[in-house]
């Protein structure tokens, strides 16, 4: 265990709410509010949100992004589509160089030669190592950490999209695309992605903004889910 825990954006609003706080990964998480039970079915029948700020996000961009994404990613990356609302997403696993599995993650097209790919809190360290090795093969493509640069929350559930919409200045992207958009008039990245089985969207915010946008969604009566309901029906990251 690390001899200092690190904290989302959102330790105080957690702590705040009554949330049984837990370490993982090497963070201070929230692991549940009113009850595992309850915020579970919160996400099945209505809506929850997670922060999930904890999961990293590596950055490759440049003319041979896609070189070494294809190089290091499992599925065809070249099918990500893009255009000017937006860019596709892509879920895949990252793998040594014998085929086994070291991370399974998704990836963003940002733009042209941008990607951004989400890898899980406990592999954030290793997947990044294992990019940056590779990069020096090419040498036109620019890996860089973003893990700092970005909070995360997945709001998920049947009246996810509905709510996230109704503080959206532009309709929210399909599933599996991922757009620029303002929420409550602060820039976000919404992806049209989650591992609950249950419709949403995970935003990708400033971390200093993201307090705001999580008392948005709460005063809109979305429930706050810790760790316990993601892992009850998927997995933590």
């Amino acid at each position: 265990m690390p001899e200092t825990l690190r904290r989302t954006a959102l330790y105080d609003a957690h702590v705040a709410a009554g949330a049984k706080i837990v370490e993982f990964a090497g963070w201070q998480m929230p692991v549940q509010y009113e009850g595992v039970g309850v915020e579970h079915l919160a996400v099945r029948e209505r809506c929850g949100v997670f922060d999930v700020s904890h999961m990293g996000e590596i950055e490759t961009s440049g003319s041979q992004a896609l070189a070494l994404l294809q190089r290091l990613l499992s599925n065809d990356i070249a099918q990500i589509d893009l255009d000017r609302e937006g860019g596709g997403a892509q879920y895949s696993v990252l793998c040594r160089e014998d085929g086994g599995v070291l991370d399974d993650l998704f990836t963003y097209r940002l733009d042209t030669d941008r990607y951004l790919t989400v890898t899980n809190a406990a592999n954030h360290v290793r997947d990044l190592a294992w990019f940056q090795a590779h990069a020096d093969e090419f040498p036109e493509a620019h890996v860089a950490d973003r893990i700092g640069d970005y909070a995360m929350l997945a709001v998920q559930g049947p009246r996810a999209r509905g709510i996230v919409q109704a503080i959206s200045d532009a309709p929210l992207p399909p599933r599996m695309c991922a757009a620029r958009r303002r929420l409550a008039g602060a820039q976000a990245l919404v992806c049209g992605t989650g591992y609950t089985g249950e419709d949403g969207v995970e935003l990708l915010i400033d971390p200093e903004i993201a307090p705001a946008i999580w008392v948005e969604l709460l005063d809109a009566g979305v429930v706050p889910c810790g760790l316990g309901a993601r892992a009850r029906g998927c997995a933590v990251g």
